[in-house]
């Protein structure tokens, strides 16, 4: 039938597929727009070729690469102060509250909180504030014991976010940007500079252990995002056993083990080869023999009852108001050790009062979390000091936004959420002691002086690790992306 269409001395059965050379021109002519676009765009060389992925991306993804420059820090410990801690509560102090307290806030947009309908007065913090340090810093008597390091610490009190909600603002803190699907700073900072231990992950994180649940955005905030999931953080379950499957089957051998993976490593070679660009397939060969090292280096390197008792007795262990922070703690000073790059501890699970979201009570919410964090914090800095790890273990202090210096209404009055101003702290790892770093305005609700926005936090944690933020990229989309999108600064003023 279709030798039919072209010849006319045949019947044609179906007129409505007879096509002119017209016909046949136009239905055919896209085709050759596109022909001749690919190669318009071949000579103005932005067509890229297909690359295969880069060389440490397929040999060994985590294996140890060197920094943009030198630099202090090696690795870094996160206290995520989980639901956004007030400043105006702990480390910012305004006396200034004290003399309005119980007066409105003229022009306040009402909208800055999560809560409208419940903005309440300017409000006095119910903690009283003193001197501490040779530095003479003023903070908040519920921290007795972190009090006593102030000398050690930088604080940056002119912090501000893009969102007042926290699932984008946990995002933004984390991952640079109030969305998900983003590697987020752990995740970077591992693909950066690969893992300085062989047999445990680069990138650990310790969620609340108090049956809180996981901070809103739950896995998202460890997330590798478009990286290669080996840069992933290994969350440790709170309860229970931390990591599944750390012990080999009863019935499999160790030789047996051994040559299984030496099979499925073959396997995955012979396939890698014939696919070089597939960097999640690397990842994944190296997943498995990471998981097959850590069998016997994870269980030491979380024995933490292994630990003389003045140790645990610094941290707070066995204290009933901190103990399972003061273990989290401890286990992130044994993890750097070993040589674990990124170390992230939330404290608080999901919201309101189970986490630092002080909505209702703040001061029964802010003491009581601070009773679980203020003594194994400070045992924390003390034991890395002691032991030499301080000055190349960057730790930072801080949650995903500050809160508002009014009232929210309730029966115990607390505060709502701030994007436009928070506090956050970082010790050791090549950052200034007793110093402070911008300004919030006399009463804290706005960041007022040498402004730090998230991208330029981001960007001073990694220049501290010797990563220059503009040079950290990865390519995806046809897009080369970084944690800082397209902004960020240096903070020079706090790196020693």
């Amino acid at each position: 039938m279709h030798d039919n269409l072209f010849n006319p001395k045949s019947e044609i059965r179906n007129p409505n597929l007879l096509w002119t050379r017209r016909d046949w021109l136009r239905r055919t002519g896209a085709g050759f727009g596109l022909t001749a676009l690919a190669a318009m765009l071949a000579e103005e060389g932005m067509l890229a070729p297909a690359l295969a992925a880069p060389a440490h991306l397929r040999d060994n993804p985590l294996a140890p690469r060197p920094a943009h420059f030198p630099a202090k820090a090696k690795s870094v410990i996160w206290l995520f102060i989980n639901g956004g801690p007030s400043h105006v509560d702990t480390w910012d102090y305004k006396p200034e509250l004290v003399k309005r307290d119980g007066q409105d806030l003229q022009g306040f947009d009402k909208e800055t909180g999560f809560f409208k309908d419940q903005v309440g007065a300017l409000m006095k913090s119910p903690f009283n504030f003193r001197p501490r340090g040779q530095c003479g810093k003023m903070v908040s008597d519920i921290f007795p014991n972190l009090g006593e390091h102030v000398d050690k610490m930088a604080f940056i009190h002119s912090g501000y976010t893009e969102s007042n909600n926290h699932s984008p603002a946990l995002f933004m803190m984390n991952c640079g940007l109030p969305k998900m699907g983003l590697p987020c700073v752990g995740s970077w900072v591992t693909y950066g500079l690969g893992s300085a231990s062989n047999d445990l992950p680069s990138f650990v994180v310790m969620s609340d252990p108090k049956g809180r649940g996981l901070p809103k955005g739950h896995a998202a905030n460890w997330s590798a995002g478009f990286l290669p999931s080996v840069f992933q953080g290994t969350h440790l379950r709170p309860q229970g056993v931390p990591i599944d499957n750390l012990d080999r089957p009863a019935e499999m051998t160790h030789d047996q083990q051994r040559r299984q993976l030496d099979l499925l490593q073959r396997l995955n070679h012979m396939q890698l080869e014939q696919h070089p660009a597939e960097a999640e397939f690397a990842a994944r060969i190296e997943s498995f023999e990471l998981a097959y090292r850590m069998q016997s280096a994870a269980p030491e390197a979380l024995a933490i009852d292994t630990e003389p008792q003045q140790i645990k007795d610094l941290y707070g262990v066995g204290v009933k108001e901190c103990d399972h922070f003061a273990r989290q703690c401890l286990t992130a000073r044994r993890l750097v050790e070993r040589g674990v790059r990124f170390v992230q501890i939330y404290s608080g699970g999901m919201e309101n009062q189970r986490s630092w979201d002080g909505h209702n009570d703040i001061a029964g919410n802010h003491g009581g979390f601070a009773k679980e964090t203020d003594q194994p914090i400070a045992g924390l800095l003390s034991d890395l000091d002691q032991r030499g790890l301080l000055d190349e273990t960057l730790v930072i202090w801080g949650g995903e936004f500050g809160r508002l210096p009014l009232a929210q209404k309730a029966a115990k009055p607390g505060r709502d959420h701030n994007p436009h101003c928070f506090t956050a702290w970082m010790a050791g790892g090549g950052v200034k002691g007793g110093v402070s770093h911008g300004e919030s305005d006399e009463i804290g609700h706005k960041a007022a002086t040498d402004k730090v926005h998230v991208n330029d936090f981001h960007a001073t944690i990694l220049h501290l690790l010797g990563l220059d933020h503009t040079r950290l990229t990865y390519r995806y989309n046809s897009r080369d992306y970084r944690l800082t999108d397209v902004a960020g600064e240096v903070i020079y003023d706090i790196i020693a």
